[in-house]
């Protein structure tokens, strides 16, 4: 039997972290840095804006998940720009540094947020379906240009960006994830989930698959989304 693979999840106690726990804990050996400690998981406490301070956890790791991060999509810009933008370069950085072969980003549904303004978006997220059918929907691609909603979003277009550059430069693989609305229960509760809603089966195996993918992807970004009845992001890359 194959060793299991060292998966290292940064920001390991939000609410991903602990779905991804639960879920990956049995297929790979996996262990975490956050600065909230976590009871019986191996945990480095530590603060991702520190790079020198985040670095052992990164040693002899396969693959990084990286959800470490301020998660409201409402943060100012000020609070984007200090924890957030280092948190996510400083683990892109120790990441290359340690010489991990794969970088899973968790991005999100806000770098195309704007999208939701404009028609049938709005219309879609605010259950105002009318005579709309779902193949009526043009689907929002990876490819499409971003469109941040806010500080929160323009920080994760500027992860998938960090991530390219990472891979371009150093042969690091990198796959984005833009997550869409995950919350506790793993189900819609509010309108607009009945088409953002990523349910905690479907993220754990959006995540496992990235982890298991061929080593021949150098960057990619797929959306985080389960299969929705009114869902609005393009999926087809994915499968």
């Amino acid at each position: 039997m194959s060793e299991k693979k060292k998966v290292l999840i940064t920001g390991a106690s939000g609410l991903v972290g602990g779905v991804l726990r639960e879920g990956l804990k049995e297929a790979y050996h996996l262990s975490g840095v956050d600065r909230i400690d976590i009871p019986d998981f191996e945990l480095l406490v530590a603060d991702s804006t520190d790079l020198e301070a985040i670095k052992p956890a990164f040693e002899g790791k396969d693959v990084v998940i990286d959800l470490a991060s301020s998660p409201s999509d409402t943060i100012p810009w000020e609070e984007a720009y200090e924890n957030n933008v280092r948190c996510t370069y400083n683990a892109l950085q120790a990441a290359h540094d340690a010489n991990v072969k794969r970088f899973i980003f968790a991005s999100s549904n806000h770098v195309t947020g704007m999208y939701e303004f404009d028609k049938p978006y709005s219309d879609i997220v605010a259950g105002s379906y009318g005579n709309m059918s779902p193949s009526d929907i043009p689907l929002i691609k990876v490819s499409d240009p971003i469109r941040p909603d806010g500080p929160y979003g323009i920080v994760k277009a500027f992860g998938e960006a960090a991530g390219r550059h990472f891979s371009d430069r150093y042969g690091l693989s990198v796959i984005c994830l833009r997550i869409g609305s995950l919350n506790i229960k793993g189900q819609p509760k509010d309108i607009r989930q009945f088409a953002t809603l990523l349910t905690h089966a479907d993220l754990v195996q959006l995540v496992d698959k990235s982890i298991m993918a061929d080593d021949s992807i150098k960057f990619a970004i797929f959306w985080g989304v389960s299969n929705n009845y009114w869902r609005i992001w393009d999926i087809s890359n994915a499968t």
